[in-house]
């Protein structure tokens, strides 16, 4: 799987997070901070992560700052993009499940080594569900993406 990576900041969760995912067997794309040369504002590295999954050039994207936060939000501002906030397993495996998302913030302050595994395990492991409810709360997400709803 082709994987786009971003982080603001070159930390150690963050670069045990590109050896895990090579580990894995997964081709990584990174971007920012993992990237010499390349911006690394949260804003500008989570967005071209989060681009290369709306374009089709990665499947997922794990974008990464020090909450999570900023770069989640960013990542969710490219249409297609269904960004997770997650900062434990059960979070991760619901995010793929219920969600059907396609990009995996993490947080670089709460993020741990052991930890890192733990989400990472539940969010490949995780696959998308076939629950109606649930693909019509995604189906929506799509539309929002186009403006094409209103409460």
């Amino acid at each position: 799987m082709r994987i786009s990576v971003s982080s603001d900041m070159d930390e150690p969760v963050a670069r045990s997070l590109v050896a895990a995912l090579r580990d894995r067997g997964h081709e990584v794309r990174p971007h920012g901070a993992l990237r010499p040369g390349e911006d690394a504002q949260w804003a500008v590295c989570s967005e071209a992560a989060a681009r290369e999954v709306a374009d089709g050039t990665a499947d997922q994207a794990v974008v990464c700052c020090w909450t999570g936060t900023g770069a989640s939000i960013a990542a969710n501002k490219v249409p297609g993009v269904r960004a997770a906030l997650c900062t434990d397993a059960y979070t991760a495996d619901g995010a793929r499940r219920w969600n059907d998302a396609n990009v995996l913030a993490l947080s670089l302050r709460l993020t741990s080594e052991p930890l890192l595994t733990e989400i990472l395990d539940a969010w490949f492991a995780g696959e998308p569900s076939g629950d109606a409810e649930d693909r019509q709360n995604v189906d929506r997400v799509r539309l929002l993406d186009h403006g094409k709803t209103r409460l």
